[in-house]
């Protein structure tokens, strides 16, 4: 099993400038190899594989045009090249659309690490020909700081799986995976269905409910705050807008506004890292319960946000992060994970009898039984049915 694990990095500003020209010669490799793909395929050619492409490229390190490559690891093209390649593949075997040129503005700054170079410690990590020198006082360059401190595991025993230095806007971060042995535990408790909403994240069938976070005053106060830089933004845009020969307006970024956004982006991070962290919390402590099983709806996340009025609470509770969170976490632990049917009845049915309802509105909180007359909350009635749903299947 791979687990992988996302640490932030420190560099300095030497540092940071050399992983943004590392991220540069990524983009330039991946753009070199989809530009020799599409002139081939123009002219009839079969497809090139990435060690044909790699060749050419060493021809061209060769010329004094583009030796300025040689000043960087070798390894970044090398798989620049391979995800260039795949993009490709995937595309006529129909997996993915049409792979489009990276660009600087619009492309996340990212590179490859080599397995057998990078080193990991308890505080650094060390990548792989940031410096050109060879020097010892010269070498403490290729050192990068770790923001914690042991998070991600080291020795010559662990086994190291696609390292990848990614740029998020704001930070730099590490993701690596590691081969580590599948956790299983000797006794399980009763399986769970959790039946996730909007009014509450997720409910559980044995009885817990986990609130939606974006209904938080805290979290609407960060959104209020957003809303209004937004706005400052715009104001001052409109402010430094000039009208052009051709009768247009032209709009001028100011210093100010770079701030100003720079400020937008960091609360939008801010504000996503509290979903985010929410989310981990309600599966991990689903997971650590050690459930036999769990059960989840296969949600149709695209006709749910088709309601105009419920389409951004919906878009807000990350329904496909959960789903997503859990499917990783279970296997860790070696919990089976059991997805019901898209048409399966687990609002419209009753839990006690088994009656379903020909039409229910989103407006009934409270599920009420014209068979047996029961009544019990709506979200609760959906988990129990989930969880009654895997012990059918058994």
């Amino acid at each position: 099993m791979i687990k992988t694990y996302k640490v932030m990095l420190l560099p300095n500003h030497k540092q940071q400038t050399k992983l943004f020209k590392c991220a540069g010669v990524a983009r330039w490799a991946y753009n070199f190899a989809l530009a020799q793909q599409q002139e081939n395929h123009k002219q009839g050619g079969k497809f090139l594989n990435d060690g044909e492409l790699r060749k050419r490229l060493t021809q061209l390190k060769q010329t004094k045009e583009y030796s300025w490559l040689n000043n960087y690891s070798n390894n970044i093209t090398k798989q620049a090249i391979k995800d260039a390649c795949q993009a490709y593949k995937n595309f006529f075997a129909g997996r993915a659309k049409f792979p489009k040129f990276k660009t600087k503005k619009r492309t996340r700054p990212s590179f490859y690490q080599d397995t057998s170079k990078i080193k990991i410690t308890d505080t650094h990590v060390k990548l792989e020909k940031l410096t050109p020198s060879k020097k010892k006082n010269k070498q403490k360059f290729n050192w990068i700081r770790l923001a914690e401190r042991g998070r991600i595991p080291y020795g010559e025993h662990v086994t190291y799986v696609n390292p990848r230095i990614v740029f998020d806007g704001l930070h730099w971060f590490l993701t690596v995976g590691v081969e580590e042995a599948e956790v299983k535990h000797g006794t399980y408790s009763e399986g769970i269905g959790i039946d996730l909403g909007v009014k509450s994240l997720a409910t559980v069938s044995n009885g817990m409910t986990f609130p939606n976070i974006n209904q938080t005053p805290k979290v609407k106060k960060l959104e209020k705050s957003i809303r209004r830089m937004q706005r400052r933004i715009s104001r001052k845009y409109e402010m430094n807008k000039t009208k052009t020969e051709g009768g247009e307006f032209r709009y001028r970024k100011t210093e100010n506004i770079k701030k100003i956004e720079f400020l937008v982006l960091k609360k939008r991070r801010r504000l996503k890292n509290m979903q985010l962290n929410h989310t981990h919390h309600i599966t991990a402590t689903l997971v650590k319960a050690k459930p036999a099983y769990v059960v989840m709806e296969d949600l149709n996340i695209s006709g749910m946000l088709k309601n105009c009025k419920l389409s951004k609470a919906i878009q807000q509770q990350t329904f496909h992060e959960f789903k997503r969170q859990m499917t990783y976490k279970c296997a860790w632990y070696g919990i089976q994970l059991i997805v019901a049917d898209r048409f399966y009845p687990s609002s419209k049915k009753c839990s006690r009898c088994g009656h379903v309802k020909d039409h229910l509105s989103l407006s009934e909180r409270t599920y009420r039984c014209e068979a047996c007359g029961i009544e019990i909350d709506r979200d609760l009635n959906a988990s129990i049915n989930l969880k009654q749903y895997a012990e059918s299947m058994m």
